[in-house]
């Protein structure tokens, strides 16, 4: 797909039935004869015109309006042609074929997922992580996650890579500067104050990774695994936090046997949850299979509710429930935060319930809704959301990723730099490779199979 240089075609609206479809023509250039063929005059530069597109017998199969943009000032960078229909899923498909049959010497073929975009991010228009945008802000779960999005499209996440890699090639010069005159004698590190400069970078860039994780978050949703053992009330809680019955609840344990998911918005982050089978020796083979997908949904948790009955009180309970939780913990990914909640409040007095004065539980009722908005304060809490719109900026995992090995690299380059200029050469290496790791967010430095990779996930059309 890098090297295709034919024009392309395709739907840019959703799929089904619409008051108005769009399709859209690009290329370098689209022949001026293609033009005249399909609507039939020919076309100002951004300006709409009303226009009737023909079958090949002449039959008119649509009144349109039909936008010409020049390149390079259009989306892609190339010359785009929009035609702007009635969104009937045959009109449009009539409407490609008529193209394609216009276009047939000039190479005019259906575009791949994302190509439009690619086009953008390959003739400059857009960096990497702007195109990436175009996706999410497609994608978006959240009015949070839309200005996010929004933001990076705009280029606010690129512009603060881009900084970072200024200040990162500005140490370099001045590093590389005093290994190629030794005879100079300069003492580097004091008098361009290395130090100090490389100090600001990485907190600079430590703030970007706690962001980016965020954005990451944001992007994705949140998995919130309800676990514990049987007739605990996940179920309840499910549905009290999803505000719908989706889960069965009844007092029979062992009732829900595979993972059963809501998602629902928490102060504008989407999160995801999954009731799970409640985990207990068994028999019975269904509900094996079940406990077995719990176990897999605690391996892939952002975060886990670990659900116990509060109406429980014996020792015995007690203690089987403790070293659940320590299996629990064991399986969870590194730094997955596991809140405990003490359900079914109602049942006993907050005085009488022993398990309520375990440190850092939450006492609640999946059955009255007692301290399920504590709980959903917790629940962001835990992942560091607060809840504000502002400066929040929409990432994937390769750009926490690429952040965190740039991180890595300062800080190994700290290390070299601490012992004067004995050292430099190796402190250099590593500022370069920091400045790769960030230079790949925007898709400078990354290889041809890669870019066709993450194009490849974008729809058809964009």
């Amino acid at each position: 797909m890098l090297a295709r240089k034919t024009p392309i075609i395709a739907i840019a609206t959703a799929t089904g039935g619409a008051g108005v479809g769009i399709v859209r023509i690009s290329g370098a250039p689209i022949p001026p004869e293609l033009v005249y063929a399909l609507v039939g005059t020919a076309l100002t530069a951004r300006q709409a015109s009303l226009v009737h597109i023909k079958n090949a017998t002449g039959q008119t199969l649509d009144q349109a309006l039909a936008l010409f943009f020049p390149a390079p000032a259009s989306f892609t960078g190339e010359d785009v042609l929009e035609l702007q229909c009635h969104g009937g899923p045959q009109l449009l498909q009539l409407l490609i074929k008529r193209c394609l049959e216009l276009g047939k010497n000039c190479g005019l073929t259906i575009a791949e997922p994302g190509e439009f975009t690619q086009r953008a991010y390959l003739n400059g228009k857009i960096d990497l992580a702007q195109a990436e945008a175009v996706a999410d802000l497609i994608g978006a779960q959240s009015e949070a996650a839309v200005l996010a999005a929004t933001r990076s499209l705009q280029g606010t996440f690129s512009q603060t890579i881009n900084a970072l890699v200024e200040e990162i090639t500005t140490l370099r010069i001045l590093v590389e500067s005093t290994l190629d005159f030794p005879e100079e004698e300069i003492d580097f590190l004091e008098s361009a104050q290395a130090h100090q400069r490389l100090q600001s970078i990485s907190l600079r860039l430590a703030e970007l990774q706690q962001a980016a994780a965020q954005g990451v978050i944001l992007r994705d949703g949140m998995q919130l695994v309800l676990v514990g053992a049987p007739n605990v009330g996940k179920s309840a809680l499910l549905n009290r936090l999803a505000g719908d019955e989706l889960a069965i609840v009844t007092p029979v344990a062992g009732t829900t046997r595979d993972r059963i998911k809501a998602s629902i918005n928490l102060a504008g982050l989407p999160v995801h949850l999954i009731d799970t089978a409640g985990l207990r020796a068994t028999q019975d083979i269904v509900e094996q299979a079940g406990i077995e997908r719990t176990w897999e949904a605690i391996q892939q948790a952002d975060a886990i509710l670990y659900v116990r009955d509060g109406s429980e009180q014996s020792g015995t309970a007690v203690q089987a429930d403790a070293e659940l939780q320590k299996r629990i913990a064991a399986a969870a990914p590194a730094g997955c935060p596991i809140l405990v909640v003490i359900n079914k409040a109602d049942l006993r007095p907050a005085a009488e319930n022993q398990a309520s004065n375990l440190a850092g539980a939450l006492r609640i009722s999946a059955k009255t809704g007692y301290g399920i908005e504590a709980l959903s304060t917790r629940i962001l809490e835990s992942v560091g959301w607060s809840g504000s719109n502002e400066g929040l900026l929409i990432a994937r995992q390769r750009h926490v990723d690429c952040i965190r090995l740039a991180a890595s690299h300062l800080e190994h380059a700290k290390s070299h730099g601490s012992n004067g200029n004995q050292t430099l050469e190796l402190f250099a290496e590593e500022l370069r490779l920091a400045q790769e790791q960030l230079e790949a967010i925007s898709g400078r430095t990354l290889p041809d199979d890669l870019l066709g990779k993450i194009f490849s996930q974008f729809c058809i059309g964009k």
